[in-house]
């Protein structure tokens, strides 16, 4: 059983449905919502490592702050609390990074799919996550 469950939280359905999925299923973890603001990897994480310091828009915090709210809002719902945490970076980086800080027994990421033939094949970042994480993965499609 998992104690501790970090759920990458961008407000997309898939990632409702993984919140969603982590309270009914998990319902004694502690549970972590966690949003991305992203900066593409390139120069600035070259020089600065994959916890960018690299300045983030008052209007992209914001945002991040109002999509965590919706978590918040939705584990209410739920009647469970949630911890919420907003970081910068390279998504798939920043949540396997995150996943070791915050000493979390499994991520639940939603897949982005897509249509026709590629549909069958998981979303880049959930693809990452998988194939990198320190920690088990569950994919909600």
């Amino acid at each position: 059983m998992a104690d501790r469950i970090l759920v990458p939280y961008d407000g997309t359905p898939q990632a409702t449905e993984a919140l969603e999925l982590t309270f009914d299923e998990f319902p004694d973890a502690t549970v972590i919502a966690l949003y991305v603001i992203e900066i593409p990897d390139g120069r600035w994480a070259q020089l600065l490592g994959p916890e960018l310091q690299v300045p983030v828009s008052e209007k992209a915090e914001e945002h991040a702050a109002d999509v965590l709210e919706t978590a918040t809002d939705l584990a209410t719902e739920y009647g469970r609390s949630l911890e919420t945490n907003i970081v910068t970076g390279e998504p798939d980086d920043r949540i396997v990074a995150q996943a070791a800080e915050e000493s979390v027994d499994l991520i639940v990421i939603g897949s982005h799919s897509k249509e026709g033939v590629s549909r069958v094949l998981l979303g880049s970042v959930a693809e990452t996550v998988v194939r990198r994480s320190p920690v088990p993965v569950l994919v909600v499609r």
